[in-house]
């Protein structure tokens, strides 16, 4: 048999995932493993949900061939604009997804985590479009240092609950926000931002977000006169984008993965969400995965500059694609994530987000050949990260004017 990285019928890529829930969360994990594949897979949700993605999302989202870029690194690089879809980020493409299922089950309450507030943002939207009431939680730091989101929840008619446990980040956001769910399990619905949690969310999350990769096929096939790249590039906290971004190409062994992860002031500082070099296995959020935790199993506090990538664990699709060698995992720590931020900026006119700046990043660790083609998706744009950006940009020298002739066409 044709060997797959795909989840299987048990919920396991490989070792990674299942689904390790409190006895009370059971009847609803298992409604969900019961429904969701038999809902997105029926023509009406078909329908409507790439309705919406075209209609109110804005998709099909650009594939932009950076010129200047692909310059400085001697090859051509496609940039993935995700940034441009509505509400500023990959996000969306999951809770419209979502919000349509938790619709045709029943449910009546949305709650959801959030980190950066991407995905707290793209959730009151679709609750704000549904009509529907909608609770995020969001831990007390990332609420002061994304407070532009908070006021954009606010404004869409969600409740924000600062979280003030643990770190007071995404983590425990999480952790509250499954507390709610065992309280109210009838009429509430979960709408998990990312590739974590247990089986079928990561399955589910990569489905939704894989609009991004077969877009990628019909845009590179009429750009290339190939539907696959060489290389596709993402950035991964839990892996939501990640997993959209090589969904369909996840079997192809012709396409290098590349994945960057939050190294935060350094893999050995103490201080970094790089949890694929740091972790090991175990369980968190409900399932099997590798997780930065000490000897006794207590898990770690993880740090990155980047509120969407300060994560303990990882998507079980991407521990898996690590530990098959199926992905080249890097960690970019602060300061190489905001020097490729800049550097876009400059050389592209393209502000990405904190978290996208890290697959940026990535480029000056790859050793590419001139007739690569790369994909890169800019999971998110910079808006919410402007005071982050300004401070940096105070303290950190500007690198020299690139000199290139006419950009690659």
């Amino acid at each position: 048999m044709k060997t797959t990285y795909q989840v299987n019928k048990e919920g396991y890529y490989g070792t990674f995932g299942g689904a390790y829930i409190p006895e009370i969360l059971h009847q609803c994990v298992e409604n969900l493993r019961n429904t969701y594949l038999d809902v997105l897979q029926s023509e009406s949700f078909r329908q409507e949900f790439h309705q919406l993605l075209r209609d109110y999302v804005g998709r099909p989202s650009p594939l932009y061939l950076a010129g200047w870029l692909s310059r400085k690194y001697g090859c051509r690089i496609y940039l993935k604009r995700e940034d441009l879809n509505h509400t500023g980020a990959h996000k969306i493409n999951n809770t419209i997804g979502q919000i349509l299922l938790a619709r045709r089950m029943g449910k009546t309450r949305i709650i959801a985590e959030t980190g950066a507030g991407q995905h707290g943002v793209a959730t009151a939207t679709v609750c704000a479009l549904m009509n529907m009431q909608c609770i995020v939680y969001m831990g007390k730091t990332d609420v002061e240092r994304q407070h532009v989101n908070v006021q954009k929840m606010e404004m869409l008619g969600a409740k924000v609950v600062p979280v003030v446990s643990g770190n007071q980040t995404l983590k425990d956001a999480t952790n509250e926000a499954i507390r709610d769910w065992c309280c109210h399990p009838s009429d509430t619905y979960y709408i998990i931002g990312s590739t974590v949690g247990p089986h079928p969310y990561p399955d589910m999350v990569a489905r939704l977000q894989s609009v991004i990769s077969e877009e990628i096929k019909k845009q590179l096939l009429a750009r290339e006169g190939r539907d696959y790249p060489d290389y596709l590039i993402a950035c991964v906290g839990g892996g939501s984008n990640a997993a959209g971004t090589i969904y369909h190409y996840i079997d192809d062994e012709r396409v290098k993965i590349v994945l960057a992860e939050a190294g935060g002031k350094g893999i050995a500082s103490g201080m970094s969400a790089a949890t694929i070099q740091l972790g090991k296995e175990g369980i968190i959020h409900g399932a099997r995965t590798l997780v930065m935790q000490d000897a006794d199993g207590q898990i770690e506090e993880p740090y990155s500059l980047s509120a969407g990538l300060d994560y303990p664990g990882i998507g079980p699709m991407h521990a898996n694609l690590s530990a098959t060698r199926r992905a080249e995992v890097l960690a970019v720590d602060d300061d190489e994530a905001l020097r490729a931020a800049f550097r876009l900026t400059q050389l592209e006119g393209i502000i990405p987000a904190l978290e996208s700046a890290h697959a940026l990043g990535a480029l000056e660790k790859v050793a590419f050949r001139p007739e690569d083609v790369v994909v890169l998706t800019v999971s998110g744009r910079g808006d919410k990260d402007m005071d982050t950006y300004l401070q940096a940009r105070a303290s950190m020298a500007e690198e020299p004017a690139a000199v290139y002739s006419l950009p690659v066409q």
